[in-house]
Formats: structure tokens, sequence, C-alpha cells
């Protein structure tokens, strides 16, 4: 403000305020020639040895341009003081230049705090392009600040597009607070809307309003929602596609196509790098190839659900990964159900990666057509690591004392094996087998002869097993770890539905807890028959060959014999012969070392019967002289 005294009044006259040049927001640096004007009117306004010659009026007849900010030289003169009548007559005069100057630029209409003012059109650099510079590489404290002024005022008129589409105001507020990257672009949209002659004259609220219309963002996030997306999951989306937002839509009704259900379109927009930056022919390329190579169009949404970087492969790598799994003996059917039981394998890893792990299963005496099958089977070892997941298995493994050869055994017959951890889920079944008894050499055989004891649930499954064998079956402590050496297969039975039956069933045969412990840890096989080929074969026993409860306490291997090929065949054989043995020595055996075994005895009871026959017999094989009724 400058203040004019004069004898008979006082004139005041005020300035406009004076911005700090360093603050100035054009987006070109400002041609120093357009100012040479204006600093000649202020230093003739402020300097009364000058010339006066312009006048007031001549102010409306020039252009005006929005948000233009006045310089003022830095060596402006003093303000003027008292003075006579002299004075007071250059005060008007100096008051007249001034409000005639200041005329003379553009009036900046207030806003906001922080208002820019974009470069005409001419400028050789595009708007949106300079402002996204100066968003990322400006250090100007006031730029920010304006820039997120704008920012502000862009987010609110987003809200209140969202709610005038009738989305709730909670809901508007989660979007707008994920959706920072598509504010920016409405501040840069804004922008260079300024800059077509329609939208010239209106404010940046109507701007940006005007672009969020045109965008159909709310169109888009309503759509979206409905298709069962999380907020965050629509502002990547809407962020991430930086052309047409219809694009969405568009990529969103071909996924549906396919059979890719709603709530995984978000997962695979966003899995899929550069999916709304290929044509949707490309992308049905890549479906069309995997249909053709096994893949069921049925399938086809569950695969991309589960590996949406299927679809940034380009044709060419997708055949060469195709090729990698076909040329190892896998046929259409195979490669297809591996594509389906783990996309991943196909479509996640680098065929670096694919070929060490191929080459890793081969050092354990696989053959490549042999690894088709095994990834045919499993493909999820393609998922595991060779430094952080089989290295310590092998070692560990071999640690136990199981070879090579039993180490493919386990690969081949339970392959998730080698998929499983190590210290969480192994490790403690192994300590466990040593804590009921089993010893350590014979560790390594049980997990050969049933690797399905390594998946099986410690405390769900294991254990429940082996406190019903020693509660309900009769095994004493000290045999517990000799019947699970014997025959793990029984951790995997089902204690409702086979073993508490078959415990029922012995029972009710007459023979005693204590008794039937001692069978099962001489024979623990015997809780893992079915009871319908169980009661046939006592049967037998008990009616046809007239045998006592006590043989088959003796010998409970009894019931692991076929009854029609084997304990009826020999059985005959010895009424034909007239000869009898102890069960062991009826059923042990090949056909050949029991024929020669009833040719001895016959011999035996023909001397015996002409006088010569030995008065001893021997204890292991015993031979009755009676003869045997065929009946």
């Amino acid at each position: 403000m400058m203040q004019c005294h004069c004898h008979h009044h006082r004139a005041t006259i005020f300035f406009p305020p004076v911005p700090n040049p360093k603050t100035l927001l054009h987006l070109r640096r400002p041609d120093p020639s357009r100012y040479r004007p204006l600093r000649s009117y202020l230093r003739a306004a402020l300097d009364p040895s000058c010339p006066r010659n312009f006048s007031p009026d001549s102010a409306s007849d020039l252009s005006r341009r929005q948000n233009a900010l006045v310089v003022f030289p830095e060596d402006a003169g003093t303000p003027i003081g008292h003075g006579g009548r002299r004075e007071e007559h250059e005060d008007e005069i100096t008051r007249k230049k001034v409000i005639e100057e200041y005329s003379l630029v553009t009036r900046r209409v207030p806003r906001f705090p922080g208002s820019i003012d974009f470069a005409r059109a001419e400028s050789p650099d595009p708007p949106p392009a300079v402002l996204r510079r100066l968003l990322l590489d400006s250090d100007d404290l006031a730029l920010k600040r304006a820039l997120e002024v704008r920012r502000g005022v862009a987010s609110e008129t987003l809200k209140d597009a969202l709610r005038a589409g009738r989305l709730r105001i909670n809901y508007s507020a989660k979007i707008v607070s994920s959706l920072p990257e598509f504010i920016d672009r409405v501040v840069i949209g804004a922008a260079a809307l300024k800059l077509m002659p329609e939208f010239a004259h209106l404010s940046f609220n109507a701007r940006a309003k005007s672009y969020i219309q045109s965008s159909g963002v709310v169109a888009l996030v309503k759509w979206l929602k409905h298709n069962h997306m999380t907020f965050p999951k629509i502002g990547k989306i809407i962020c991430k596609c930086s052309g047409d937002l219809q694009l969405v839509r568009r990529v969103c009704a071909w996924l549906k196509s396919i059979h890719v259900k709603g709530e995984s379109l978000g997962f695979v927009l966003l899995k899929a790098s550069c999916i709304l930056e290929r044509s949707l022919d490309e992308l049905k390329e890549i479906v069309s190839y995997l249909e053709s190579n096994g893949v069921r169009k049925d399938w086809m949404g569950f695969v991309v659900s589960r590996c949406p970087q299927i679809l940034s492969l380009s044709m060419e790598e997708l055949e060469l990964r195709a090729k990698f799994y076909l040329h190892m003996g896998m046929n259409e059917n195979d490669f297809g159900t591996m594509v389906y039981d783990y996309p991943r394998a196909l479509g996640y890893f680098s065929l670096e990666d694919m070929a060490s792990k191929v080459q890793y299963l081969k050092e354990f005496g696989l053959t490549t057509e042999e690894v088709g099958r095994l990834l045919a089977f499993k493909p999820h070892l393609m998922g595991c690591s060779i430094e952080e997941r089989w290295k310590p298995l092998v070692k560990y493994l071999y640690y136990l004392g199981v070879q090579r050869d039993g180490m493919k055994r386990v690969l081949m017959v339970k392959p998730i094996v080698f998929c499983i951890d190590l210290e969480t889920t192994i490790a403690p079944k192994v300590r466990f087998l040593q804590d009921i008894g089993v010893r350590n050499e014979a560790i390594g055989g049980v997990l050969v002869r049933f690797p399905s004891f390594l998946t099986y649930s410690l405390y769900k499954k294991i254990r429940p097993v082996v406190i019903f064998l020693m509660t309900k079956a009769g095994v004493t402590q000290g045999d517990i770890g000799k019947v699970i050496a014997l025959d793990p297969q029984l951790v995997g039975c089902s204690i409702t539905k086979k073993l508490d039956g078959n415990v029922k069933y012995f029972l009710s045969l007459g023979i005693r807890l204590p008794t039937l412990g001692e069978m099962i840890a001489n024979f623990p096989m015997l809780l893992r028959y079915n009871i319908d080929s169980l009661r046939p074969k006592y049967r037998y026993l008990r009616r046809v060959m007239v045998r006592p409860l006590k043989d088959l306490i003796e010998f409970p291997r009894f019931f692991s014999y076929s009854l029609d090929d084997r304990i009826i065949p020999r059985y005959e054989i010895m009424v034909a012969n007239r000869v009898n043995f102890k069960l062991r020595y009826m059923l042990v055996g090949s056909d050949e070392e029991f024929n020669k075994r009833v040719q001895d005895a016959v011999e035996r009871r023909k001397r015996f019967e002409t006088g010569y026959a030995s008065a001893s017999t021997s204890d292991d094989e015993e031979s009755i002289m009676v003869p045997v009724s065929s009946s």
C-alpha cells in the first residue's frame, strides 16, 4: 500500500499482492520479451521524470489471460512522499499510470491458494507431459503445495461424481483413497482441457468434472464392484489402465467368456502384467493354443485364475514351454491335466529354472520319460526350490539310511514328500518314531516302505492310531515300535472304519486282549484285512479242518493266504495222502516244497506202518498216523 499526502486530502493506492518470482507456476519458462513492456510501464509509473503520454482507456482493448502472475521489477522506485501541489499532481498522475498499467495485465480470478497457470496451445510440450514432469521432479515447495490443492479438488470432484452415481459415501471415500494415480490423471486431463476453446473459460472444478464424466470411471467402478472386486483392487486396476477405461470392461467380458469367475477377475487383471496392453486377438490365440494341447475349454477359467501370468506370455515363449514338457513323453491328456493341476508349472517359472529341476530329478536314476510321468502326476515339484527344499531333504534321508534307490521309490510313490517342509513336517514325525521305540536303523526302511507316513498329520492321524493300538488292541509299550516298524501302513488305516471293527471281531472269537496284542505284534497286518475275507477262512479252519483256536493264535498269518488258491487245495492234498501238518508248514513255502514235505510224511508213515519207522519225530513237524477223514 502506498499513501500520498497533500494539503487538503490524502489518497491511498492499493497495489496487487506481489508474488515471489520463484513460485511462478508456468508450465513453460516465460519469454522475457513478454514482460519488457510491463517493466517500462512500471518504471514510467514510478519515475516522475519519465513522460506520461498513455491513456487508461486503452486498457480495455487488450486481451486478458486467466491466472497470469504480475512480476514487479526489483528496481522499482520508492513511494512518493509529501510535497506541494506539484507533488500532488504527480501523485495523481502516478496513481492513474499504475492503475492503467495494472489494467494491461490479465486480472487474476481469485479461486484458491496455489492456482496453476497453464501454457498456451502454442507450447511445444503438451501440458500433461509437463505437469507429469513437475509432479515427479519438482523440488519447489510452493509448486508441490499448489499441486496438492489441485489433487484435493480433483478428489472431492471425483467423490461427488461417485455419490451422484448412487454409491455410498463411505464407498466413495474408499475408492478415491485407492486412486492416487487417477487423481493425478484428472489434474492433467483438466489442464489439457483448458487448451480447448470450449473449456478455456471454465474453472478447474468444471474441467475436472467434465474429464471425470468423459472417462466413464463412475460406471466402471460400479460394474467392477458388482463383480465382487474389493476397493483396493478397483483402484489398482483403474490406475493400471493408462488409456481408455472401457478397455477394462472389454477384457473382463472376455475373461468371463472363458469361465473366469467374477471374484477372480481382479486377481487376473492385476497379476497378468500386460493384459490391458494386449489385443483380444492375442489373448484368444493363447487360449486356442492351450486348447489344442489338451487343456479343456471349461478348465481355462480355472487355469487363468490360478496363474494369470500365462496371458502375459508371447506365443513363441508359450510354445517353447509347452514343447519342454511334451518332449518328455507327455501326451496331450497328460499335458492338459498337468496344466489344470498346477498352472504355474507352465506360466510362472523360467525355462532355465525348469530345466535345472528336471536335471536334478534325473540324478535319482529316473529317465526322461519317467520324469515326464512324474511331473504329469505331481507338477507341484516344479514349484520347489532345489537349494532350499530338495538338497536338505536328500541329506536328511541319507542320514536316516535311505539310499539312492530308496529315494527314487519315495519320489515315485509319494512325490509330495519332496514338496513338504523338512523342519516342520518331516523331522517331528521321525522323532516320534524314535520316541515310540523304532530303532534308528529301521526308520529309513519305514519311510521307504510307506512314504505316505510323512504326509499324515502327527496329532490328527499318527498319534491317535498308536494310542488306539496300545489301549484298545492290547499292544504293549515295548512292542508298539516293532508293530509300526513291521507294518507302518497301519498308520494309514481309519480307526472307526477299519481298526476298531477288526479288534472287536477277533475279541468275539474268544481271543483275550493280551493275546490279541501278541498276535498283532507277530503279524500287524492282521488288523488291515477286511472282515468279509476273515470270516470264510475262520469258518473253514474250525468247521472243515477242525483245528482249535490255539492253532490260529500260534499262526495268525493264516489269514494272509488265499482260501481258494492256497488253503483249500493244500488241505485236500493232505487229506488225500492221510497226513496232517501244523498251519505253519501247511501254508508256508512254494507248491514244490509242500509236495516234497507231503511225500516225506507219506514215506515216514509207510515205514512206521511196516515197523521200520523211527520212534522219534521232529519237534517242528508232526505227522499223525491216524487216517484223516475226507469230509
